[in-house]
């Protein structure tokens, strides 16, 4: 009782992976990652409340206002924006994707609004946090279909006259980024490859009068069938937020059935995946943890952008491994997510 007590209080608990055909008084499990998901063969999901659920409200003294809003009724995609108080001007609009490996996580999670209203603060910068379809219940690319259509949601509250959404009145619809960390970020970048789907003149149509401007990467989320050095080597605590065994579980839980790791969505370095001459003509900036299992994969992915021609840069936080920016307490994990605030910053007021 103690050690599930210990693993519902703090999602950086043990995430010792059991898979396969382990009895249970409700069925018979499928796949688990301990203490986050459960999934049975007869298609029943269990997710512990690992992280609270939070309401909007927020401390005044933050000078950030939050509300939530729907996106849609029928998928029930909900979105929480986060507006500074003290603004001049319009803001630029971050459109964000929260992580936690397709499966679960969530808009309201208390470590996402406290960091997402400190970012919005401390960028300037207006933050529409989406909550889109978890897998397996919603396999890929549900989540990716939930990104468009929050976009083509923000299209249609640009174009309005009448709309009488609060923060409208605030944002510069021509001066918007898409981002997300982990598993958010896999979506943010598979978002733009299914604009982009298009010849340019047609994805800019499907959401004019937005513009998108860049793309800001946390960790992003990517895989492969062949190991990396640090998936194979990274020595990693009980407490971390991702090992590869959950992270091979969660690719098997959100792709479609029989796909593997090297299917376009995980890897965009393999075969038949996005040719990255044909990315997005905007800047792209990946942020990477040093004791992150990801580092050599993030790393290879930025160095396959640049030989493509595309604008990007990236900063390895040191000392800090995946999610740190949201999960960690540390001196040192709080000192690096001021450090990745600041360069969220400047990449926006830098475009």
């Amino acid at each position: 009782m103690r050690t599930r007590r210990m693993a519902a209080a703090k999602v950086g608990s043990s995430l010792s992976h059991k898979i396969g055909r382990d009895c249970h008084q409700h069925g018979v499990v499928a796949e688990e990652i301990d203490g986050l998901i459960k999934a049975y063969k007869d298609g029943r999901v269990e997710r512990p409340q690992i992280v609270p659920c939070v309401t909007s409200t927020l401390a005044p003294g933050l000078g950030v206002t939050s509300r939530d809003t729907v996106i849609d009724n029928f998928t029930n995609i909900w979105a929480r924006f986060y507006v500074p108080i003290k603004f001049q001007g319009k803001l630029p609009l971050l459109v964000y994707f929260h992580g936690g490996g397709f499966c679960v996580g969530s808009a309201a999670w208390s470590c996402y609004h406290d960091f997402l209203a400190r970012l919005a603060a401390k960028a300037n910068c207006i933050i529409m946090s989406v909550n889109y379809r978890l897998a397996p219940e919603n396999p890929l690319p549900a989540a990716y279909d939930d990104g468009i259509k929050a976009l083509k949601w923000l299209k249609q509250q640009a174009l309005s006259v009448c709309t009488d959404n609060w923060w409208t009145s605030q944002w510069n619809f021509s001066d918007v980024f898409l981002a997300g960390d982990s598993a958010g970020a896999n979506i943010a970048f598979n978002v733009i490859t299914r604009l982009d789907s298009f010849n340019a003149g047609q994805a800019a149509a499907a959401i004019k009068p937005l513009t998108l401007k860049g793309i800001i990467l946390i960790q992003p989320f990517f895989g492969g069938e062949a190991r990396t050095h640090s998936e194979k080597h990274s020595v990693q605590s009980p407490r971390s937020a991702l090992n590869l065994a959950a992270s091979d579980t969660y690719w098997r839980l959100a792709l479609p059935c029989g796909a593997s790791r090297d299917h376009p969505w995980c890897n965009p370095l393999a075969k038949g995946s996005v040719k990255l001459e044909d990315f997005g003509r905007f800047p792209i900036m990946v942020c990477i943890s040093e004791m992150d299992i990801l580092k050599d994969r993030s790393l290879e992915f930025v160095a396959s952008l640049g030989r493509a021609g595309k604008r990007v840069e990236h900063v390895v936080h040191k000392g800090v491994g995946h999610a740190f920016q949201i999960l960690s307490k540390s001196q040192l994990s709080q000192t690096r997510t001021l450090e990745i605030m600041a360069r969220i910053k400047g990449f926006i007021s830098g475009i």
